[in-house]
Formats: structure tokens, sequence, C-alpha cells
């Protein structure tokens, strides 16, 4: 963390501290909490003023020694309270010690269970806040740290995903740097900035507030030359290890009173997981099709009254392990729309294997609607109760698209594809198509049931502001 952030941050936290021991002492006094006060014990607050000087010195120093001030990136909102909890009981122990046995005047010991409570409840509570605040402007490019990564291999490519998929991290990557002539070309929005022999120009021009060195072990003198010119241009260095190409995603840390231990995990949607998401899945499709039947006939009617034509649109797409299926969608488009599209590639928006044209002359005028609102692809919930699709993953490739896809592009072929997924809340179709593929590799490598939720109540409002879909 920047030392100007520590510093502004200590300081709120200097006066929540107050405002927390305020509030017990409202509660013991006033409030009269759990005991009654009598009048001979009554403690006016001007008596505890320096004592809430020295309670806020030695929390903020206690809070400092614990880490509640180095950078937590990544770190979720209960990681933070416990931090701050364990900050705010070693603070407090210092306090107890203090007053009671170096003080003759007496203080109610239910003061400081209740300044232990306030204080960790109004900090937490401005950690969320500041937490969501965060998130919503690193989310619009402002307040991020400018990172550049060495190394555009698996370990490159695995960073560089995650920050297409947590933009609340906080990170603007500036470029990447790779000696491979193949991977000098750039990644979605991630420039190509040559190879490490411009390190140091690189430096100069972007001057990032981190570097990340991704390269293999077997380069550890060029890492080594490398940290020194890193930190001479005032940016902090990280090294991510070399795994023996071990698939990151798998790998657990753990130790053994402080020595390190490195296992691999079972993949995450397999075994017990998958049939749990499969059970899910077939619920909500079987419920979502029962109950979303009379909107389907509407549908169809508005289809068949706007443009001749079938109701539905039957595509072929690629599936899990790269098996065919037919994927069912509401026509949007003028019967046989499908054969025009060689004629329009020139008009494609998209960089890559994806074929899409934000005013595309085939639309219907229903069509437009549809695809602005995601209609069209309720029928796909069919695919989901056959177990062709799921409710939430990648986007089902077209075959054509499939068979222009490098080699790391199919790895988004391991599960089912999804109605929703990480792309379509993370910008849909402003999206690249690498960062596409990058987010549904997070998915994959990140799934859990948790994601899966968060992932569909963010499409409500992905859908319904339309936000990139065309």
């Amino acid at each position: 963390m920047r030392p100007y952030r520590t510093v502004a941050l200590m300081a709120a936290d200097a006066l929540l501290i107050n405002v927390g021991f305020a509030a017990a002492y409202w509660a013991r006094y006033i409030g009269q909490w759990l005991r009654p006060v009598d009048e001979d014990n009554l403690v006016p607050f001007s008596e505890y003023i320096p004592i809430a000087a020295f309670v806020t010195i030695t929390l903020l120093v206690s809070y400092k020694a614990e880490g509640v001030y180095t950078s937590q990136r990544g770190a979720t909102c209960l990681d933070r309270t416990l931090t701050i909890f364990n900050g705010t009981l070693v603070g407090s122990a210092a306090m107890i010690v203090v007053f009671f046995f170096l003080r003759p005047y007496s203080y109610s010991r239910l003061m400081f269970a209740y300044s232990l409570g306030f204080i960790v409840v109004v900090l937490a509570i401005s950690r969320l806040v500041l937490g969501a605040v965060l998130a919503f402007v690193r989310r619009r490019g402002m307040a991020v740290d400018k990172l550049l990564i060495i190394g555009a291999g698996e370990r490159g490519r695995a960073l560089m995903r995650t920050v297409v998929a947590r933009p609340e991290l906080g990170y603007h990557i500036v470029g990447f740097l790779d000696d491979e002539p193949g991977r000098q070309v750039n990644i979605g929005r991630f420039p190509a900035l040559g190879s490490t022999a411009r390190l140091r120009e690189v430096l100069r021009e972007h001057k990032p507030d981190e570097v990340v060195i991704a390269l293999p072990a077997d380069r550890h003198r060029q890492v080594l030359a490398m940290l020194p010119e890193c930190e001479a241009c005032g940016s902090r260095v990280k090294i991510v290890p070399d795994l023996y190409e071990m698939s990151l995603s798998r790998v657990a840390v753990d130790d053994i009173n402080g020595i390190p231990l490195i296992s691999v995990r079972d993949v995450s949607i397999s075994g017990w997981n998958f049939a749990l998401k499969r059970a899910i899945d077939i619920v909500v499709s079987l419920v979502g099709l029962l109950l979303l039947s009379p909107l389907f006939a509407l549908i169809a009617i508005l289809i068949k009254l706007d443009s001749p034509g079938p109701v539905f649109f039957q595509q072929p797409r690629i599936g899990r392990g790269g098996k065919p299926f037919v994927c069912h969608k509401f026509r949007s488009m003028r019967d046989g729309a499908d054969a025009e599209r060689e004629t329009l590639t020139v008009l494609n928006e998209m960089k890559g294997p994806m074929f899409k044209i934000k005013n595309d002359p085939r639309l219907t005028r229903m069509g437009r609607l549809f695809r602005r609102t995601s209609l069209d692809e309720f029928p796909q919930l069919i695919n989901v109760l056959r177990g062709e699709m799921s409710l939430v993953g990648p986007r089902p490739p077209l075959p054509v698209e499939v068979a222009q896809y490098e080699e790391w592009h199919k790895k988004r072929l391991e599960v089912a594809p999804g109605m929703s997924g990480l792309w379509q809340v993370s910008g849909r179709s402003l999206l690249t198509f690498d960062e596409m593929v990058m987010l549904d590799l997070f998915y994959i490598e990140n799934w859990s049931l948790a994601l899966d939720l968060k992932i569909m109540l963010r499409t409500v409002p992905a859908v319904l502001l339309a936000d990139g879909a065309y």
C-alpha cells in the first residue's frame, strides 16, 4: 500500500476508534446496557478522554503490527474483519493491563468489553464500505496500480485472466514482455511490449507500480538481474514460482511450523461438485421452463407477426469435451440469415474467431429487442435440462470458431457451456475474444457454488441494463 494511502487510512481509523469508544461510553453509562450504574460509580466522559487517546495510539500500533495496513488484495471482508479483531484484541489487552494495574481510578470493566465490540464493528463496516467504493471506482479504471508482467507463458496468462475477472483488485496491466517471438503479440487489451531486453526502456516509459516476473526457473539468473532494475525505478517486484508446469489453479499451499508444503487439488468441477452443479441445473431449468411458458408463447406470437419463418433458431454448437450439440434460441434474424454470414465478414467487430456486428442488418424489429434483453436465449433452458449446457459456464462456440482456436483457447471446452458466465457480467460484447477466454479459464479454475450464485445474481442487472449486449 502506498505511504499516503496508509497515512490516510490510519487517520480515518483513529477517528473511527474514538467513535467506537464514544459509543461504548454511551452504552455503559447512558444506555446502561446489561448493568445499571450508580451515581457514585458514574465516570464523566472527560475522565475517559486520556484513555481514548491511549487506546487510539495503542490500537493503531497493534493494527500496524498485525498487518491491517498492508496490501490485502483479494482478501474477503471476513479476512479483513479477523485481522482487525486480532489487532483490537491485542491492543485491548494492553489497555486493560495499563488501566487496571497502573491507574488508581476505578473504571468499568464493561466499558472495555463494549469498546472492543464497538471498535471492531465500526472498523469492519468501514472496510466493507471502503471495499465497495474501491470496487466501484476500480471497475471504471480509477484508483488502480499499473502492472507490468514479464513472461507470457501459462503463469503470466493466469495472472492476466485474474486481472480481467477481478477488476476490484485494482490492477491495470500496461503490457507484458516475453522473449519468445510467438508470444510477442497482443493478448486482448494487453499489449506485447517486446522482449525482456527492453525492460529498462519499458520501466522508464510506463513507470509501473508493480512488476510481476513469471519466467521459468531455468532463467533465475536473468530474474536476479531484473530485480535491481525494477527496484531502481521504484516498482514493487513479485515473482511467480515455477511449480514444474503444474496447473496453478490446482496448487494448494500449506505449511507445517513454517515449512511450506505444496499439494495438488482435484479439478474443481468434478465428482460431487459436478453432480451438485448438474442437480441445480436440472431443478432451475425445469422450474424456469414451466414458469416462463406463457412468456414463450407471447414471444412466439410476436416473432410470427414480425417476420416469416420459424419461431426457433437451431444452430450447431460445441459443448463439453468438443462434443457438438444443437443450441436452441428464439429467432431474432430473418429466415436464412445464417447463410449470409460470409458476405458480412468485413463488418465483423470482434477480433479472433468470434463474429459480432453491433448493428447487424439481418436482425428483425423484434429481434433487436430480444438481443438487447437476452430473451432470445431463454430456450437454452432446454439445452440445460438435457445436460448439453449449464446455467453458468463459458459461451457455447460455433464449430467454425473452434476450428480457429489456438491451443490455450481449447481449455475452455473442458466444461459445459453456459447460458451466462463471467464474460456476460463483465462487459459481454465489449470484451475481446482473448479476454472472454481468460474469463472462461478463470471460471473453470476457480469454480464454486458461491461463484455460480454471484454470476447468476450479476446476470440480472447485466441483462436489464443491456450492458454490452448486441
